[in-house]
């Protein structure tokens, strides 16, 4: 293989790897319900729309494939950062 064509194929399945496991993470939270969940599956929904928008208009603009992978895999691992963060814990309210 081209070094270039290997090096876009990476990014590929670097995606599909990373996707998958922040696919898990928020299958787990969803399944926890509760407001937590509700949030997540608002948020979900609203990065898909804002990623696939960014997406067709970097293409518009002429950016390549590997530059859009490279977009979305930024929200990937952003998305696996906060799901894998331990819960912030609310103070009690005092008496």
């Amino acid at each position: 293989m081209l070094p270039g064509k290997s090096r876009k194929m990476r990014n590929w399945m670097m995606l599909a790897l990373e996707s998958n496991r922040v696919i898990g993470l928020r299958l787990a939270k969803l399944m926890r319900g509760g407001k937590g969940a509700q949030r997540e599956a608002e948020r979900m929904v609203s990065e898909k729309i804002q990623a696939a928008a960014k997406a067709g208009a970097s293409f518009m603009a002429g950016a390549s494939s590997d530059e859009i992978v490279r977009q979305y895999r930024k929200r990937v691992a952003a998305n696996a950062k906060r799901l894998t963060r331990q819960p912030r814990r609310r103070k009690q309210k005092s008496p």
